[in-house]
């Protein structure tokens, strides 16, 4: 049984094995590693996924979506064309190309997969993932957090011995873990994090300061003309990885915009963004009961983290170079890798040993004070917990005569209850007697698969009750059937085709964006194009489709020299 690896983002998505050699990744249609995480419609109805929909995001708003993780585990319904999709569909379709990929490069079927997620994805969000995954067609053997995985690839043959820290900023999360690496062994000391922080609110700082400066209209701009400014954005963000100053010019909603932006100024526009960084950082280091002294190691994981500024803040943080040498895309996907390695009991992994941590707290909530009213949460399984982990608390009766015992299992940090994750409930009999003499043993046991058992006795009767809380579906099993169907019967353009289908919507969107005769030219091409394609009798599509990637490369470029 050969089980994937899969690093399903928010920007860009990847898929690995454990290989012959070590984790490998496994290329798309276009021959690319990173597969965008953006899901389109054409006009046929077919479902557009990666480069051909990123293409898209412009010249078809209505039909495109993008940055769809972030509501992972929401009831947020996306409208594309005709059809309506939740979060965990959108990620079902980027999972069954990655699939698709996996199934043509290793010539056989495709059906398990440890699939990573944001060490700070709360109970609900893994459970989304996991649906994700079953409308796919896969198997979840498990789940993996992403600066666990990024460990794990670094930190086989990369880092010595060692207390090193993971600083993975993504596109749309940030998680941060602190690690002990001694004789083949791997400890998470502690992990944090933040699932609204990543290198979109960034770019996301650049399209406000340009609505602003240009005084765009907010409250009416369109769709369309949003993406625009997002993609201008991204744009002028990663010039700035690599000079001092970005220009740009643009045409918003008929708006003619124009100036520059230079690190500077970059820097003080998102410094907000770079201290709520700080703050998961704090608290790792804080329930690790170290010192950022003591950290030997950073390393650097995640597109967003290759900004010059993200680099200084964490040199000046920890008094040393972070470390980047591997490709910060490709380290997730490589070390959700040598997970299915460990997984599958490879023998050149025998002697690895990889701990974690329960990245958040679980308990239970009681009254506190003799107005039974002021609910609190008493925490069993304290986060950052090394797992697998088993520890117990007792609780006592309220009431005269109480007979049963009512228990609510919550994940989170807050005091209030209602501030918490309600993961279920539970409840025991208990013999009636005067409030206070019955009471229960509350034990709670968290594995490294993320499941909780909650076992409850009486302390009088002996009597047991016991639930599992495991990444369960976030949607019932009926519903995942039915939607499975309905996703299976809706047709995603063909995977050969992959890379007309991106060459196109390009160039539809260089038309979009271009003037007079360079418009007319851009028309031309595709058309040409198209037609070419169409003929059935034409064998040399490859020399055509080079031909046309390099006209328009050389559009592209005069497009931003003119900027």
């Amino acid at each position: 049984m050969t089980i994937v690896g899969i690093d399903l983002g928010t920007t860009n998505s990847l898929i690995s094995i454990w290989g012959d050699e070590g984790p490998e990744l496994i290329p798309n249609a276009l021959g690319k590693t990173l597969t965008p995480s953006v899901v389109g419609v054409n006009d046929e109805g077919e479902i557009l996924i990666g480069e051909a929909a990123k293409e898209r995001l412009i010249t078809h708003a209505d039909q495109t979506i993008a940055d769809f993780k972030r509501t992972m585990g929401s009831d947020r319904v996306v409208e594309l064309g005709s059809y309506k999709f939740r979060p965990e569909e959108l990620s079902a379709f980027v999972l069954r190309a990655l699939k698709a990929d996996a199934e043509q490069h290793l010539g056989q079927p495709v059906t398990d997969a440890i699939i990573s997620v944001p060490a700070y994805f709360n109970d609900i969000q893994r459970k989304a993932t996991i649906d994700a995954g079953k409308l796919a067609g896969l198997t979840v053997e498990s789940l993996i957090n992403e600066p666990t995985a990024a460990a794990l690839a670094y930190g086989l043959n990369e880092v010595e011995d060692s207390q090193f820290l993971i600083f993975d900023l993504g596109g749309g999360t940030f998680d941060v873990s602190i690690l002990d690496k001694y004789d083949n062994v791997m400890e998470v000391r502690a992990t944090a994090g933040d699932n609204y922080l990543g290198g979109n609110d960034f770019r996301d700082a650049i399209a406000e300061m340009l609505i602003s400066n240009h005084e765009l209209d907010r409250a009416n701009i369109s769709h369309r003309a949003m993406n625009r400014l997002h993609r201008l954005a991204e744009t002028i963000k990663e010039q700035l990885s690599s000079n001092g100053e970005a220009r740009y010019a643009a045409t918003i909603d008929e708006v003619e915009i124009e100036g520059s932006l230079n690190r500077d100024e970059f820097e003080e526009l998102t410094s907000p963004l770079r201290r709520r960084l700080r703050i998961p950082m704090e608290r790792a280091i804080n329930d690790a009961i170290l010192t950022p002294e003591k950290i030997e190691n950073v390393i650097l994981v995640g597109g967003a983290s290759r900004m010059p500024m993200i680099r200084r803040m964490v040199g000046r943080l920890f008094h040393k170079l972070p470390l980047s040498h591997l490709n910060p895309d490709e380290l997730i996907a490589l070390g959700a890798a040598v997970q299915t390695g460990l997984k599958s009991r490879n023998a050149a992994l025998e002697d690895v040993v990889m701990t974690d941590v329960c990245p958040y707290t679980l308990g239970t909530s009681a009254v506190v004070d003799d107005n039974f009213q002021n609910l609190v949460i008493v925490p069993i399984i304290e986060r950052n917990s090394v797992v697998p982990i088993s520890q117990s608390q007792s609780f006592y009766t309220i009431r005269n005569k109480q007979t049963q015992i009512h228990l609510d299992i919550y994940q989170g940090e807050n005091m209030r209850p209602a501030d918490n994750i309600l993961l279920g409930d539970l409840n025991i009999d208990v013999p009636p007697a005067p409030a206070g003499d019955e009471g229960i043993d509350v034990r709670f046991t968290y594995d490294i698969n993320g499941a909780l058992e909650v076992e409850v006795t009486s302390l009088s009767t002996k009597k047991q009750v016991r639930k599992i809380f495991k990444n369960q579906a976030n949607l019932s099993e009926e519903d995942l059937q039915q939607r499975f169907k309905a996703l299976s019967d809706i047709k995603l353009h063909p995977r050969d085709q992959a890379e007309n289908a991106a060459l196109l919507a390009r160039a539809e969107r260089i038309y979009a964006e271009s003037l007079r005769h360079q418009r007319d030219y851009v028309r031309t091409l595709i058309l040409d194009f198209e037609q070419f394609i169409s003929d059935p009798k034409n064998r040399d599509v490859a020399s055509i489709r080079d031909a046309f990637s390099e006209a328009l490369e050389e559009l592209e470029g005069s497009l931003f020299d003119s900027e």
